[in-house]
């Protein structure tokens, strides 16, 4: 199981902020999307991640005013991510590991999409019951 299999089925579209953008634009492109992070690109390549907790932990420092300064400072970076290649499993305890709960998928500089750790989660219990099922099919007919 790779992360390319995920992305399969979650689709590949990311939403990401530039990052001279603002943190306030941001904190909308959250929100309107349900989302807690967003990869930040500058040149078409990603050089950070802005998450709900960075926002919240700039709040508390400073204050309202980190709304209106530029993602790039207030991102987190360098940027931790993982090629479609890698497996769920490694993919998971990289995050474990890390301590983070999402990653996006480059291929060489390129974005090509994000997975979360409920992506990975949702995806690895999907294929074990699919494993139970198989195993339970499998016993019934002998």
């Amino acid at each position: 199981m790779s992360i390319a299999e995920i992305l399969v089925h979650k689709g590949s579209e990311v939403v990401s902020v530039e990052a001279s953008g603002t943190v306030q634009d941001a904190v909308r492109l959250l929100a309107e999307n349900r989302i807690g992070a967003v990869p930040v690109l500058e040149g078409g390549k990603v050089i950070g991640i802005l998450s709900e907790r960075d926002v919240v932990y700039c709040l508390s420092k400073d204050g309202e005013t980190v709304l209106h300064r530029p993602v790039r400072e207030v991102m987190s970076a360098p940027t931790i991510t993982i090629e479609s290649k890698v497996s769920v499993l490694a993919a998971l305890s990289e995050m474990t590991r890390r301590r983070i709960r999402h990653l996006p998928v480059v291929e060489g500089s390129q974005l090509i999409g994000i997975v979360s750790i409920g992506d990975l989660v949702a995806y690895r219990i999907r294929r074990i019951e699919e494993e139970a099922e198989a195993m339970r099919a499998y016993i019934q007919g002998s």
